[in-house]
């Protein structure tokens, strides 16, 4: 048996292992509370290569701050976002792996593959065809990935994720249950989906779309989990993980009342959100780390071409929109943070500004150590912001609120 992933979990991404403690600050609160909800790292292999950073030092920054709050509950450690050509490097550290194939969507199975599903499973129509078609080279995909894994780590030492949101089209609940199906003829123990819903998922920003549609599917989606836990023998806590989750403020309600109706758990990203936490709390701590975040602004403005590129799925930027260099300079600290903080009732907030900067994070890494030291020095403003980010705007809001 696999490791047991816990009903709430909240993915907390940190790209430059310094926030750990105030990002499981923010978990221990909930749990004086009355609500667990267990903590996992992620960090990408993109964003390693980036950062110049190893998995192994994600693993020490959260084991640290897991000793130095006294936390009495599991955390995990995510290889986020891996396939086999990536999973090498993540394979003693991590214990909670994200096979990602979104990309292998669309792909054509063989046509044998699709007819033996197709018998496998009778109760999918023969309109199901097409979808089998779709996804089954995917899912197929992810259970070569999981067995590359199994193969040289204890299947009982971690938790598997499916991840297909990174595509063009959301799946239906129809299809997320042909894909379950897949899922389990490939046997692969997954705990956590991610498929793609329906709306816009954009980086560090709310949810685009049409709230009470996704309202229905989100359900709908948790009612197909439930179903098909029973229908295919998949692991009984099975539940959805949304990514790119951080910021959706329209929609934590809905997906509130809905695991509350249904009792089902819930897997939240929230990723770079902790990064743009780390430069409101530069703004705020004095006037050489506002200088400092002023000079983040300009060099991403300067590269924003080549820093958007990787995301453009999941960013809406329009660059008459973002104020230039030369006023930026001028700004406050009120101003630098107001701008970036996620407060849609201050006038200041600019969502262009914000989502600029979330894929900008390069600029930061390329600083090296002197962007790390002035963390150092600023621990305390960044800090605080850290955790009242992700307890006031995230946890309380989804799991909390009445």
């Amino acid at each position: 048996m696999p490791k047991f992933l816990e009903k709430y979990s909240i993915g907390v991404g940190d790209r430059f292992a310094h926030q750990a403690r105030p990002q499981l600050a923010a978990c221990v609160h909930a749990a004086q509370l009355g609500v667990t909800i267990v903590p996992v790292w992620n960090k990408s292999n993109r964003e390693h290569k980036i950062v110049g950073s190893e998995p192994s030092g994600a693993r020490a920054a959260a084991d640290a701050a897991v000793r130095a709050l006294q936390w009495p509950y599991s955390y995990y450690l995510d290889a986020d976002h891996i396939n086999n050509e990536t999973v090498g490097r993540f394979l003693d550290p991590c214990d909670f792996f994200t096979l990602d194939v979104a990309d292998f969507i669309g792909r054509p199975a063989d046509r044998a593959s699709v007819d033996e599903f197709l018998r496998r499973h009778p109760e999918f129509s023969a309109q199901a065809r097409c979808a089998a078609a779709k996804y089954l080279f995917a899912v197929q995909e992810a259970g070569r990935i999981y067995r590359n894994i199994a193969g040289r780590k204890d299947p009982a030492t971690f938790v598997t994720e499916v991840s297909m949101d990174e595509t063009d089209s959301p799946q239906t609940p129809e299809e997320l249950l042909l894909i379950l199906a897949a899922i389990a003829d490939e046997a692969i123990p997954i705990q956590t989906i991610a498929p793609k819903f329906t709306g816009r998922f954009n980086k560090g920003v709310d949810y685009v779309g049409d709230v009470p549609q996704f309202e229905k599917e989100f359900s709908a989606d948790l009612d197909v989990i439930a179903h098909a836990v029973q229908a295919y023998h998949l692991p009984s806590n099975l539940k959805l993980s949304v990514h790119s989750g951080s910021d959706k403020f329209s929609i934590y309600e809905p997906m509130r009342r809905a695991i509350r109706r249904t009792g089902a758990g819930i897997h939240l990203k929230t990723a770079g959100t902790t990064w743009l936490e780390e430069l409101i709390g530069l703004a705020e701590a004095g006037p050489e780390s506002l200088a400092l975040a002023k000079e983040i602004y300009a060099e991403a403005f300067a590269h924003r071409e080549d820093l958007c590129a990787p995301y453009a799925a999941v960013i809406d930027i329009d660059p008459a929109r973002l104020p230039a260099p030369q006023e930026v300079a001028r700004w406050t600290a009120e101003q630098y943070a107001g701008a970036l903080r996620h407060d849609q009732r201050n006038p200041l907030f600019n969502k262009h500004v914000r989502q600029l900067l979330h894929v900008g994070y390069k600029v930061a890494a390329h600083m090296g150590d002197r962007y790390t030291k002035m963390l150092d020095a600023c621990e305390e403003s960044i800090s605080r912001n850290v955790t009242e980010n992700l307890f006031a705007r995230h946890i309380e809001p989804l799991f909390l609120r009445a």
